[in-house]
């Protein structure tokens, strides 16, 4: 098989080795096929995929999502191996180099009293080694691709650095309420694009608000989610055990089956 000796235990070095034969000629036309940009969906999809294995406190799951994570890794890296480029052992050198740069405290003579002079002092060697001298520069890093909120979140966080922002909590609060008003003009005026600019301005103000409370946007939104679902079962359910044809229902009486379905749940929990 390709010059690969078979094993109980494989390392780092084996993987590499069978990503070169599954790319090589000879190999899986399936692997030799793709391009970083056919495959760029399958690392979000596992790195999302780890996600769910810590949410659910899933060790078996997470060692296997792990390994899914890295193989992307890998085989990204052996693309641009072949292409002559940089390889895995570039890869693996340059993080190696950041985190010793990144971390005078450990591998310097820099001291620390807390985590928050760690992080600063991360933030400040960061900016300079890519060459960023404002926060400004900073916050255009963030990657457009990451999910909105997370994006809004990194965004406002950068300009809090820099000093803009509210001094508390109750200015986010005046802030968001300013733009729903806005909204509401927008939607009253009936302008599609002034609508869709006012309500991402809504969004962007609920981050606001969520950082000063201390709350992860991405994580409050998908908690909302999963309580409408299961909210949204419970009411279902009733439906049918009473006959009620939802599409053909007023929503004030499917309001009333939400209102059951909330404290069914709260009495299940309790």
């Amino acid at each position: 098989m390709k010059n690969f000796e078979i094993k109980d235990n494989y390392g780092i070095e084996d993987l590499l080795k069978i990503m070169e034969i599954l790319r090589a000629p000879g190999g899986c036309p399936w692997d030799a096929e793709q391009t970083h940009e056919s495959i760029k969906k399958s690392f979000i999809e596992e790195t999302y995929e780890v996600i769910e294995a810590i949410n659910q406190n899933d060790k078996d799951l997470l060692q296997e999502e792990l390994g899914d994570v890295l193989l992307q890794v890998v085989f990204h890296a052996q693309m641009e191996k072949e292409a002559g480029v940089f390889d895995f052992g570039n890869v693996t050198d340059g993080v190696c180099k950041k985190l010793i740069e990144r971390h005078p405290h450990v591998f310097g003579e820099i001291k620390v009293e807390s985590t928050d002079e760690v992080l600063s002092n991360w933030d400040d060697i960061k900016r300079k080694s890519k060459g960023q001298k404002t926060q400004g520069s900073s916050m255009m890093k963030v990657p457009r691709e990451l999910p909105a909120l997370m994006r809004a979140q990194k965004i406002q966080s950068k300009a809090k650095k820099a000093g803009f922002d509210w001094d508390d909590m109750s200015g986010a609060l005046d802030a968001l309420e300013s733009e729903i008003k806005e909204l509401k003009a927008a939607i009253n005026i009936g302008n599609a694009d002034s609508v869709e600019d006012e309500f991402g301005d809504v969004l962007f103000s609920c981050v606001n608000v969520a950082r000063f409370i201390d709350v992860d946007s991405e994580e409050a939104l998908t908690r909302a989610s999963d309580k409408f679902m299961s909210r949204f079962l419970v009411v279902e359910k009733l439906a049918a055990e009473r006959d009620i044809d939802m599409k053909n229902t007023p929503i004030e009486e499917l309001d009333k089956l939400w209102d059951e379905a909330k404290k069914i749940l709260v009495s299940n929990r309790e």
